[in-house]
């Protein structure tokens, strides 16, 4: 198969996430950067784009332009990568959605419940594919994680509990940091701060292991630096289908924790335990056994997603290329006018993570009622 041609918004000079983008499409050698729309701005638009190695003719001041352009050429881009603030991922998504170009986007889906409606239905109804990078379900152990829970290796979920907890934003952030300055903009981030940064995550990789869905919630979130607009610190109680009980921290206000993202479930049979600052390992106890440690493509049998032997750690890149990768999948399917059983997150992933965020939202502001979902 031929490289898929990849364009990107979004994702120029000093942003974190583009960058991270591009070495995941990079990584199995399944895509090749050809054109972007790469900042709002069009002098740091080109900048980056002949730092990159871009055609002049190929580097625009718009998605809108990009996605005229691309679409009339014999050779333009078969798939697009969104890497911009929250707000414009809908309008973007759609320009090339609605020219069959397929749309790999970073989450949370849109600012706004209402957007993100309005995205999955055009998305559904599109001849173009949308996946969404929640790359820590490209994790080899949560992926084998994910099929021990329908193999019932932990039997009937009772518990889940899930954390993600970041210092980063436990001080008034600095203006000139671009990340912290639109995240903390609820025009560009939505409503929710933590919670639509990496509580959506959290959430996402809770519902992607055990398959539940959930069916109300209870939030308590607050704004603990003055002046904040939106949420640094969330608390939720989950309630879902079919009994299991749940509790979601996300925060970005604890000193101590870089990024650490935690996993724990725990069946009638068993319990397991992640934690993505040491993904290579995950602890799996029977119950009234002792604990077992498993590690990726070990005795456990965790090799989906895997490129190296045992031992050699792969971590937050290579879950993103996961992603990447079955996206390459699916489109090469496409191609072929087939489709594909590739494992990536969807637009509907997306849409339940926007429904999380408002939810959490709404009941916070109700004195953490219970809000159904």
């Amino acid at each position: 198969m031929t490289r898929i041609r990849l364009g990107m918004v979004g994702g120029g000079k000093g942003a974190f996430i583009g960058a991270v983008h591009r070495y995941a499409s990079r990584l199995d050698d399944r895509y090749e950067l050809v054109a972007g729309a790469l900042s709002s701005t069009p002098e740091k638009a080109r900048e980056s784009g002949l730092e990159l190695g871009l055609a002049e003719d190929r580097i625009y001041d718009s998605f809108e332009a990009m996605a005229e352009a691309e679409a009339s050429r014999d050779d333009g881009i078969e798939a697009v990568a969104i890497v911009t603030p929250n707000h414009m991922h809908a309008p973007a998504a759609k320009a090339f959605l609605s020219r069959g170009i397929h749309v790999i986007c970073d989450k949370p889906l849109t600012a706004t419940l209402e957007e993100a409606r309005e995205l999955t239905r055009v998305a559904e109804e599109a001849k173009a594919l949308f996946v969404l990078t929640h790359n820590y379900t490209g994790y080899p152990l949560m992926r084998h994680a994910r099929q021990m829970v329908k193999d019932g290796k932990l039997g009937t979920i009772r518990v889940v509990q899930v954390e993600y907890a970041q210092d980063w934003l436990t001080e008034d952030a600095d203006p000139d940091n671009k990340q912290a300055d639109w995240r903390t903009d609820p025009a560009r981030s939505g409503a929710g701060g933590s919670t639509g940064d990496i509580g959506t995550h959290a959430y996402n990789l809770a519902c992607f292991v055990t398959g539940l869905e959930l069916e109300s919630l209870a939030a308590d979130l607050q704004s603990f630096v003055p002046g904040r607009r939106v949420d640094d610190n969330g608390h939720v109680l989950l309630r879902f289908k079919g009994g299991a009980r749940g509790m979601l921290w996300c925060s970005q206000v604890a000193p101590g924790n870089e990024n650490r993202l935690t996993l724990r479930v725990y069946g009638d049979k068993g319990g397991l335990s992640w934690g993505q600052e040491n993904p290579n390992v995950m602890e799996f106890t029977p119950f009234g056994e002792p604990t077992r440690i498993l590690t990726r493509n070990g005795a456990s049998g965790a090799t989906d997603g895997v490129r190296i032997p045992g031992g050699h750690p792969e971590g937050y890149l290579e879950g993103f290329a996961n992603i990447y990768s079955a996206a390459a999948d699916a489109i090469e399917a496409a191609r072929r006018g087939a489709r594909s059983d590739a494992l990536f997150p969807t637009v509907q992933d997306g849409l339940a993570g926007v429904v999380f965020v408002d939810a959490c939202v709404r009941s916070s502001a109700a004195d953490a009622a219970w809000m159904t979902v």
